[in-house]
């Protein structure tokens, strides 16, 4: 069965995903190095900038590549259950599963291939602090270019988004707001799964499966889980419409917020799951070079008069050499990574999460 939106607006996919983590420097090691994405923006949470939010991505932070961290070192582990977003999944290409799964093998990273079936190859693995993820190796052609990253050969490589789970108590709710608030359509059903996707296809950035588990406990945001989850929306002036809609429907939607690179609104859907529509732009190349794009600590003009006491307050941290190879030898010599250096990072001081 089929369900079209009944919505004149619609999104045109996932913008980013949003997660807490632990340890910074374990974070950037992971996605950059392990993962083979981007830091674009490195700047702090505007809500409390003792800490970073770090925001990885293809080469410029495109939306619908972006995964971004809130890291607080020492965080206790959080429970992954219902009212989340309980999966995150990174499309790569038909036929690089195998690498994947020798690669992060070679990093000391666990991975279980879940799926091998013709239209969709899947590789389930945690980041170091516990966060699932997945990669999706499906049969239709993720167009993409990703990031020409030095760990991660490009034929092999992250596309962006591919897809997120969330796991609701019902579904209904939930599925209302996806079809009539966002403009999505069901497109398949399986079980206790069903599948939305914004313009109806299955490509690869516009897909959100909704798994309904009466019985699953109910979820704890903190380390090693999604903060939320955000959907597209083109400019501020569509943004301010369905933020009108939204709360003429009775929910309760934050007002637009500035988060320097786009804004956004939030609101909860039935299920419990934080929602965000966040701008297309302006984008993350407002106040650095896209050559320098996660190197410097970046704050906003409201920010910057506290910028010595927040860079105080911050983890230092060293970046991948390749995260900015234009940069020349004598930057990257002084943060190059190889692959023993990054799994001991990875598995070194696990249990710090706890404390």
């Amino acid at each position: 069965m089929k369900q079209e939106n009944t919505m004149t607006a619609e999104t045109s996919g996932l913008h980013h995903v949003t997660a807490i983590g632990g340890d910074p420097q374990k974070n950037i090691d992971f996605y950059i190095t392990g993962l083979g994405l981007r830091l674009v923006k490195k700047t702090v949470n505007f809500d409390d900038p003792s800490t970073y939010h770090l925001y990885y991505g293809d080469d410029a932070g495109r939306p619908g590549s972006l995964m971004t961290f809130f890291p607080w070192k020492g965080i206790r582990p959080g429970r992954i259950g219902a009212g989340q977003s309980t999966s995150t999944a990174f499309s790569v290409p038909a036929g690089s599963i195998g690498w994947w799964k020798s690669h992060f093998a070679g990093l000391g990273v666990e991975s279980t291939v879940t799926s091998e079936n013709q239209a969709e190859e899947r590789l389930s693995l945690r980041d170091p602090d516990g966060l699932q993820l997945d990669l999706v190796a499906s049969s239709i052609v993720d167009p993409r270019d990703p990031w020409d990253s030095a760990s991660v050969p490009a034929e092999f490589a992250v596309r962006g988004q591919h897809s997120s789970v969330l796991t609701v108590k019902d579904p209904t709710g939930t599925a209302r707001v996806l079809t009539e608030e966002l403009g999505m359509s069901l497109i398949s059903e399986q079980g206790n799964r069903l599948r939305f996707s914004a313009g109806g296809s299955e490509l690869a950035g516009h897909i959100v499966d909704v798994i309904a588990d009466p019985k699953a406990q109910t979820g704890l945001t903190a380390g090693g889980t999604v903060h939320h989850i955000a959907f597209r929306v083109p400019d501020q002036e569509t943004q301010q419409l369905w933020r009108e809609q939204l709360a003429g429907h009775g929910y309760e939607v934050t007002q637009i917020l500035d988060r320097q690179y786009f804004t956004s609104i939030y609101f909860r859907e039935p299920g419990g799951v934080l929602f965000e529509i966040a701008t297309d732009t302006p984008g993350f190349d407002i106040d650095e070079p896209l050559l320098e794009l996660g190197r410097s600590l970046k704050l906003p003009p409201w920010l910057e008069p506290s910028r010595e006491a927040i860079e105080h307050s911050v983890i230092p941290v060293r970046l991948p050499a390749e995260n900015n190879p234009a940069l020349g030898d004598s930057v990257r010599n002084d943060s190059v990574l190889n692959d023993s250096v990054l799994s001991d990072s990875i598995h070194s001081d696990t249990d710090s999460t706890g404390a």
